[in-house]
């Protein structure tokens, strides 16, 4: 696989207002939590973990960053929202922080992805791939490949195979618990993203606080431990 194009690539993702949410849409969300929930505390309790939780869904939340890193040249880009900013193109540890709406950065993923064969993430088949799909049709946006096509690797195919690590590490969930970058990357002594103090809880915070270019360097530590964790799967797990 040595003469194909590789793109290791993460997403970071905020939620909508809850309390800007029409009623239907509040009752929609609320409803399961309202049965479930024993008393008002319980309630209260679910109700806060339900609006943090809302950047987890491309259908109340959007993408605030897209990092796209080349397995081989390991350079790349962090595509970024900064809402009433305009910020100057930077680059940092070879990476470029581009400004864009998230329409655009979505119109640049794809245009980028048909030179790539294969992508590589950190629990992208469960988040990250379906998010970049579902968004970019919300959009208008039609995918240029289909990265959700064929789960395991002997299902290769040949225009855009997907490693998750978070799958192959764990063995398609055959392990107990899977782990998460940050442990993944501490056992095989990869910097963590994680060890700058941000982590993905931060982004909805840092969105609001206008720390744009936090999120956008927060994007480059995954990016670049999924990189290295992917080398040391190859080595080692790769079959």
């Amino acid at each position: 696989m040595s003469t194909t194009n590789k793109l290791v690539l993460d997403i970071e993702t905020i939620g909508e207002d809850f309390d800007a949410l029409d009623h239907a849409t509040r009752e929609n969300l609320t409803r399961w939590i309202k049965k479930s929930s024993d008393n008002d505390e319980e309630y209260k309790l679910a109700l806060e973990d339900l609006k943090n939780g809302l950047g987890f869904s491309p259908l109340t939340g959007e993408i605030v960053a897209i990092g796209l890193l080349d397995y081989y040249k390991n350079e790349g880009a962090v595509y970024y929202q900064a809402p009433g900013q305009k910020n100057e193109e930077v680059k940092e540890d070879g990476v470029s922080l581009k400004q864009m709406t998230e329409e655009e950065m979505l119109r640049k993923f794809w245009e980028l992805a048909e030179r790539y064969q294969v992508f590589i993430t950190f629990n992208g088949r469960a988040f990250d791939m379906p998010f970049l799909m579902i968004r970019s049709a919300i959009r208008g946006i039609r995918p240029t490949k289909d990265l959700m096509r064929g789960r395991y690797l002997y299902q290769n195919n040949p225009e855009a195979l997907h490693i998750d690590l978070a799958e192959q590490l764990s063995f398609y969930g055959a392990v107990r618990r899977k782990g998460s970058l940050h442990l993944w990357s501490r056992a095989f002594g990869i910097p963590s993203p994680k060890s700058g103090g941000v982590t993905g809880d931060d982004v909805g915070p840092l969105f609001k606080q206008g720390r744009f270019l936090d999120i956008a360097r927060y994007n480059i530590g995954d990016i670049r431990a999924t990189r290295e964790l992917y080398e040391k799967w190859e080595q080692y797990l790769s079959f």
